[in-house]
């Protein structure tokens, strides 16, 4: 840190759990040992003062933390580096209660938080280090270079998986119609419509089915983006006779204490969060990562993946169920990113994302395992609606006529499996999900998406297929 100049800002990159306050807790005693200059260590939450500042002791530095109960620093000789949180001390030097003596070196931790900007104007002769997994402001309107000079990019997750200092991320994305969403002016889904998406009873089934599928009896993390849909997850994982907590920001320190305490010591503990768990946290033994949410933030994604990417030697690979399209915005966990043209160019990165539109255009329906085990040796599930659209045409027939074969498929594969009308309509349920993705392709192939126009659509065609089994089961006298 001695080549850079008083002044000077300097951004640090490493994904998380990659070692980060190792790392600046390190570059700290060695700058305090070439200098004879103090540091000053910013962090945005309460447990990481306190974890920084216990990594400090463990390495043989003295500091201190500065909290509302400290009012000045008399006894400054005693102490080579400081922790403190942003808005306490922000209040103290606002007050001019607090003058640090000596101080060359600012470690800022989770960077791309913009409540830091606030303090700059405060250590403008000192260097600043920014260290953050994500250089990507949290407001984009506020971009990062705006306040730092230069961007050191570390090693990149495919990197420390490959070392084995990161454990290996195995995604399952399940597709989610996100149309509802709405964007706050944080620029991130609001959580009253994910409320209303992922508290209704179709995506909790969606959740159940996607853990027990993929991660049943694991250590289990659940990521929701609102109070009263976490408590819902707990409810219904209690119904099921699986053991469940809920975690939010509302909790005492002591009742976050217990519950943490159980999650770490139970086997195949489950626990539904709201945030609070995104960074700070630490729990090596956690198996699967749900993300039962949405989000436009990349730094939300990577922290939410990154509390299940601690290595133990029983523990190589971890589960990520992904159930709001996250992955096919910003790609897997591990993918390549390129963070200098990020850093440099964060509006360019942005507005390159696929949109939900765009994500949903590329879903293909898939049949369950289950529902595939009872078409067993009946006719072929598969239907190719955008061949049977250019084959009709091609003869000079009408487009429904790709929808009235559509539905005849549909009848044959409901008629081999269901023996009278009641049982249809259960079926029929299951293969919704096929209905809406033939019917988008229908629309796709005759140019005309809008929603009206598909929900319209849909209606009809489960109006008709459902007339038409009525009639065929009728005629066999078993409705």
């Amino acid at each position: 840190m001695d080549k850079f100049p008083s002044g000077y800002n300097l951004l640090f990159q490493l994904p998380t759990g990659g070692g980060k306050t190792v790392i600046f807790s390190e570059l700290a005693k060695r700058y305090i040992l070439q200098t004879g200059k103090r540091v000053l260590i910013l962090t945005h939450r309460i447990e990481l003062c306190g974890q920084t500042s216990r990594m400090l002791t463990d390495i043989g530095v003295p500091n201190k933390i500065i909290n509302s109960k400290v009012k000045d620093l008399d006894d400054d000789d005693d102490y080579w580096c400081y922790v403190a949180m942003v808005e306490t001390l922000n209040n103290r030097l606002n007050d001019e209660r607090i003058l640090f003596d000596n101080l060359g070196l600012v470690i800022i931790d989770e960077a791309h938080y913009n409540s830091f900007r606030k303090l700059f104007g405060f250590f403008a002769k000192q260097i600043i280090l920014g260290v953050t997994a994500t250089p990507l402001s949290s407001n984009i309107k506020l971009p990062l270079k705006d306040n730092y000079n230069e961007l050191i990019v570390g090693e990149s997750i495919s990197a420390l998986v490959e070392r084995e200092f990161l454990a290996e991320a195995v995604t399952y994305s399940y597709d989610v119609n996100l149309r509802s969403l709405k964007i706050g002016i944080n620029g991130d889904y609001t959580v009253s419509s994910s409320e209303r998406l992922y508290g209704n009873y179709l995506m909790q089934e969606k959740l159940l089915y996607a853990y027990e599928e993929k991660a049943k009896s694991t250590k289990t993390l659940i990521f929701n983006n609102g109070i009263n849909t976490s408590k819902s997850v707990q409810a219904m994982f209690q119904e099921e006779g699986y053991e469940c907590k809920h975690l939010d920001n509302t909790h005492s320190e002591k009742e976050r204490q217990d519950i943490l305490e159980w999650f770490e010591k139970k086997e195949d503990a489950i626990l539904s969060s709201v945030s609070i768990l995104t960074t700070g946290f630490d729990s090596p033994s956690v198996e699967t990562i749900i993300l039962n949410r949405a989000t436009k933030s990349l730094t939300l994604y990577h922290q939410m993946i990154g509390r299940g990417s601690r290595v133990l030697p029983h523990k190589k690979k971890f589960n990520v169920i992904d159930l709001g399209n996250n992955a096919r915005r910003f790609g897997l966990w591990d993918t390549h990113i390129n963070w200098s043209d990020i850093f440099k160019s964060p509006n360019s990165y942005i507005e390159g994302l696929y949109s939900d539109e765009e994500i949903e255009e590329e879903f293909v329906f898939e049949y369950s395992d289950e529902l595939m085990a009872k078409l067993q040796g009946g006719p072929d599930p598969d239907f190719n609606m955008s061949q049977a659209y250019v084959e009709v045409t091609v003869k000079g027939g009408r487009p429904k006529e790709a929808i009235d074969q559509s539905i005849l498929h549909h009848m044959s594969l409901i008629r081999f499996v269901c023996s009278d009308f009641w049982d249809a309509l259960d079926l029929l349920k299951e293969l919704e999900g096929d209905i809406t993705y033939r019917v988008r392709l229908y629309s796709k192939c005759i140019a005309k998406t809008t929603d009206n126009y598909k929900n319209w659509l849909k209606e009809e065609y489960l109006r008709k297929l459902q007339s038409e089994l009525r009639k065929a089961y009728a005629d066999d006298d078993i409705i």
